[in-house]
């Protein structure tokens, strides 16, 4: 006896809601009967709002996040504190980070982090643009709030080296978010008193050196000599 199956219309949408991280057979067999079934699914608007974003968005050119123009609303904010850099691994980083209302400052994302593992080296993320960042701007400090696993820690140590072992950079402080709390920075589930402790109780656990000049380990910061 042949075997039933839904149309193939419906299954080439199953499959395709399959595609999606976090969604399974069972829920995306849920998901498309919803959008045949229910005339309040409303498929031509979810269709059109998917094109749309996939058409209209794109990546700051500055930090790398989402924008629908060639700034994101962050970095085209005049009152935000230009001499302050925040790096973050990925562009939803900088989101939850704003939510948690403790930076004000502007924000720089690599887009991922160093992963020999999946081939992922140094030229595969936004370190040159954050080298030029460094140089050009006139930055105060710039604070590494990146994961504390291996790929994290060594993402921060050649990031810093890089971008901050530069003859012409300017004197700054450069600050790894505190150990402590560093972990409320990549959660979406923010705690804001959390990030606050993790950006302004900043302590780096490794010196640099940049501007021909020693940075070593200060009770808050890297501080250079």
């Amino acid at each position: 006896m042949q075997r039933i199956d839904y149309p193939p219309l419906i299954q080439e949408l199953i499959r395709q809601l399959r595609r999606m991280p976090g969604v399974g057979p069972r829920s995306a067999e849920r998901m498309a009967l919803w959008i045949v079934q229910r005339k309040e699914a409303r498929a031509d608007l979810i269709a059109e709002a998917i094109s749309k974003t996939v058409s209209g968005i794109r990546a700051c050119v500055r930090c790398g996040f989402f924008a629908e123009a060639n700034q994101c609303a962050i970095c085209s904010d005049p009152s935000r504190d230009t001499q302050s850099l925040c790096v973050v691994e990925q562009a939803t980083d900088i989101l939850w980070l704003e939510r948690s209302g403790a930076f004000r400052g502007l924000y720089h994302s690599l887009g991922g982090r160093l992963s020999p593992l999946d081939h992922i080296g140094p030229e595969d993320l936004r370190i040159d643009s954050l080298v030029r960042r460094v140089k050009e701007d006139q930055l105060r400090e710039v604070i590494f709030a990146l994961s504390l696993d291996v790929e994290g820690e060594a993402t921060q140590i050649c990031t810093g080296l890089l971008s901050l072992n530069n003859p012409e950079s300017h004197p700054l402080r450069a600050a790894r978010s505190d150990t402590r709390h560093a972990t409320q920075l990549t959660n979406q589930f923010l705690n804001q008193r959390g990030v606050i402790d993790a950006l302004h109780g900043s302590n780096l656990k490794r010196s640099f050196v940049f501007a021909n000049q020693v940075c070593r380990e200060d009770s808050a910061s890297f501080a250079c000599r």
